[in-house]
């Protein structure tokens, strides 16, 4: 038996997006920057993903550029913005991803103010709280749309609202990697400047991803050379990961709803039945969070000892960030919430996709608690 309950980690490749990728495989080949038809064809075939990632985020084609990834996303947003501001401050929330607080770290190195915006136990970012952590120097604010951990979903339309009441011209960007595809999320409604998007979250392929930038956001590139992504990302395109991005993108938007209502029925049934368990924590339970995602610890039980054994019984989940997992530090995310750090290191992510079953959840009980009736005899 093999079950992928980690898809906040990466989705697998949705057949349909796999077909749409299949002919820039071999058959069409052209470089987008070429002006001979081979060119041509594959710049609409870029133009088009463009055009479908801009609809799924309510934003406009000109405003997305294609990107490596969420990662390189983030590094641009806060990198490309501060690095044509003068030194002074921003702030971004104590729960972001590692590719934004790297990088705020390093703008941090270099003589920037760095505020962070905390969170409650819940791990949501109260108004107050908010406010309290901006001045008037802050000219660049980041807050994440939903957290890869937790789930928990922020209320970006306040927080961009608050950052702009007393400053109209200050900055705000929300890392939307985990969010678009899942739920609604429409950067112009939102009034948001930047926004980073990845392809494989949303199942298309790894390699592509987008920042959804404003056309008054003057973006210094952090890769230069060849002028491509209209002077904000040079480099010849990842024609094939981009097509599938499209792909992908076009079909969040079509099967939302329904991928939506499937994956919370599979999370309300394995809340119910964790609850059941003794010693259980279940993590952010009084608050919003995304319809796939359940953050869960055992007391007594080691995270890292409960997903090897996982693992062996067959089940792929997390114990946090996918891209963090090499570290044996407790999620700096549910530290955050005040979390004790010997419960935040029992940490366990289920995340569910369109593919898992109830048959699936029942499964993963299963073994839950034969892993527990194992640990309590040794």
């Amino acid at each position: 038996m093999s079950v992928y309950l980690d898809h906040n980690a990466t989705t697998p490749l949705h057949p349909k997006v796999a077909d749409a990728m299949m002919p820039y495989m071999s058959g069409i080949y052209g470089n987008p920057s070429s002006v001979h038809r081979y060119g041509r064809l594959t710049r609409d075939a870029l133009e088009q993903a463009r055009m479908q990632v801009a609809r799924l985020v309510g934003a406009e084609p000109k405003q997305v550029v294609f990107t490596s990834g969420g990662t390189e996303a983030n590094n641009l947003a806060i990198r490309g913005v501060l690095a044509n501001l003068k030194t002074s401050g921003f702030a971004i929330s104590c729960i972001e991803h590692a590719s934004l607080l790297a990088p705020a770290r390093l703008m941090q190195q270099q003589g920037w103010q760095l505020d962070m915006i905390p969170v409650n136990t819940q791990g949501k970012v109260e108004i107050d709280s908010f406010q309290a952590s901006i001045n008037e120097d802050t000219q660049f604010v980041s807050v994440m749309a939903a957290n890869n951990e937790t789930g928990v979903l922020q209320d970006i339309a306040s927080l961009v609202s608050a950052a702009k009441a007393d400053k109209a011209d200050r900055i705000f960007h929300s890392d939307a990697c985990q969010m678009v595809g899942k739920l609604p999320f429409n950067f112009a409604e939102l009034k948001l400047d930047l926004m980073s998007l990845s392809s494989h979250k949303l199942y298309g392929p790894q390699g592509a991803g987008a920042l959804v930038v404003s056309s008054h956001i003057d973006l210094q590139p952090l890769i230069v050379g060849g002028g491509q992504e209209k002077q904000k990302r040079s480099g010849t395109e990842n024609m094939l990961a981009l097509v599938g991005f499209g792909a992908a993108a076009e079909l969040a938007a079509e099967k939302m709803q329904q991928r939506q209502q499937h994956v919370q029925q599979l999370q309300t049934q394995l809340l119910e039945q964790l609850i059941a368990l003794p010693g259980v924590e279940i993590f952010s339970q009084q608050v919003k969070r995304l319809p796939n995602t359940v953050m869960f610890a055992i007391e007594g039980i080691d995270g890292e000892a409960l997903l090897m054994q996982l693992d062996k019984k067959g089940f792929a989940v997390s114990s946090g960030s996918a891209c963090e997992s090499s570290s044996t530090d407790p999620s700096h995310v549910l530290l955050a919430m005040s979390v004790k750090p010997d419960t935040a290191k029992g940490a366990i992510r289920v995340s569910f996709g369109e593919q898992n079953t109830s048959e699936e959840v029942t499964q993963f009980i299963e073994a839950l608690h034969d892993i527990q009736l194992f640990s309590t005899t040794i």
